[in-house]
């Protein structure tokens, strides 16, 4: 039995029109400080996950984007609480990217995106990422 804080986050796997995927490297000083993750973050109450994404990347990178396909749920137990993650396929509509929240960020093709130092709940969806032929809606 564990007393972890449950915390339910989504995360957008920006796509570029090169079908590069957008990935965005943590912060010092915070948990898992310079992991990679997909940007994004906590839902709030009262939020769905899709407002929840258009809110964070408005908030954390000033840019406004179109929330497409789910990818996938992934939860996982870290040492400071048992996180949900929610990612979905997204398009910026408008707004030129700013790191307020990241230290840095990176447009990587399908393939390589792996060979980043990824948060862990962010894996999973990486796999389903790279091996994804269809289009994104």
């Amino acid at each position: 039995m564990t007393d972890k804080k449950n915390i339910r986050v989504v995360g957008a796997v920006i796509v570029n029109d090169d079908d590069e995927i957008l990935c965005a490297q943590r912060p010092e000083g915070k948990n898992l400080a310079l992991k990679w993750e997909f940007p994004g973050g906590k839902i709030e109450k009262g939020e769905t996950e899709t407002e929840a994404l258009v809110r964070e990347l408005d908030e954390e990178m000033e840019c406004r984007i179109d929330v497409l396909d789910k990818i996938t749920t992934t939860v996982y137990e870290y040492d400071f609480g048992i996180v949900e993650l929610t990612t979905y396929y997204a398009k910026i509509l408008s707004g030129k990217i700013k790191l307020l929240e990241h230290v840095d960020m990176k447009w990587m093709s399908r393939e390589h995106i792996g060979a980043l130092d990824w948060a862990p709940a962010d894996i999973p969806a990486i796999e389903l990422i790279q091996n994804y032929k269809g289009a994104i809606r």
